[in-house]
């Protein structure tokens, strides 16, 4: 797996070299959310592609990394005590990159209780249904997955509306400006492949969230952190039976 270095645009050119830190990273919703805190907090890092669709995530170095053989993971060479550091899981991630650069993430308890229950929430509710609906509308339309399509279809829905009704009287999900904006951001860029195309425009329905989203993604970190480009995504046919079985068909090994 080729390295690509990463130097994420610094706060202060007076703040010493740091080594980078090593990301695994595929350009899907998961990938850009840490790709994104790098960015925002200035981190040097090394951008590792991670074909999903050759099955690099299965490889035994990468298992010593990640051991439920998914992306984004990270290695930090200036982890706790000046050692390095594996992680895995990109809400555990962004906790991380939070809790070691102080941003993003509060220190105040219970304003990190306010980041925690909807990093949370996009972690078991958005992310996972959003995926589905995108999964059942793409990938499977084929085998007439009608009951899959409308089940997780409304269910992204109602997610949608909650999002929209938090929004209502707030800038961002926590208040300020956090990770876990960060973390939803990618899933509601694509909410035409989720089947949220309401009106004329997407998000028509939800003029909240609506607004938010395009909040998030002027921001230039967001930009240069969902714009990373992997030559080799654009080269993956999601018809070939070998990539369908290696990105669905998996089972323990």
């Amino acid at each position: 797996m080729a390295r690509r270095a990463h130097r994420a645009k610094r706060r202060s050119d007076k703040e010493p070299a740091a080594k980078p830190i090593d990301l695994y990273f595929w350009p899907t919703p998961n990938g850009w959310k840490v790709s994104i805190m790098l960015e925002e907090c200035g981190l040097p890092y090394n951008v590792i592609p991670l074909n999903i669709a050759r099955g690099d995530q299965f490889k035994p170095a990468f298992l010593k990394i990640s051991p439920n053989n998914r992306m984004p993971a990270i290695v930090d060479p200036n982890g706790p005590g000046g050692r390095p550091i594996a992680i895995f899981e990109s809400g555990a991630i962004l906790q991380y990159l939070g809790r070691k650069t102080g941003k993003f993430y509060p220190a105040n308890e219970r304003a990190r209780v306010e980041v925690d229950q909807w990093l949370f929430w996009q972690m078991a509710n958005l992310g996972p249904k959003a995926g589905e609906a995108n999964h059942f509308r793409r990938y499977a339309a084929a085998e007439n997955q009608s009951y899959a399509i409308e089940r997780f279809s409304n269910e992204l829905n109602r997610l949608y509306g909650v999002m929209n009704t938090r929004l209502k009287d707030r800038a961002f999900l926590a208040g300020r400006y956090s990770i876990v904006d960060m973390a939803c951001v990618g899933w509601i860029r694509l909410a035409e492949r989720q089947g949220e195309k309401v009106g004329r425009d997407d998000l028509d329905g939800f003029p909240h969230l609506k607004r938010w989203l395009a909040a998030v993604r002027s921001r230039p970190a967001v930009q240069r952190g969902m714009h990373i480009r992997v030559e080799e995504a654009g080269r993956v046919d999601v018809a070939d039976p070998k990539v369908r079985a290696v990105l669905f068909g998996q089972r323990a090994r």
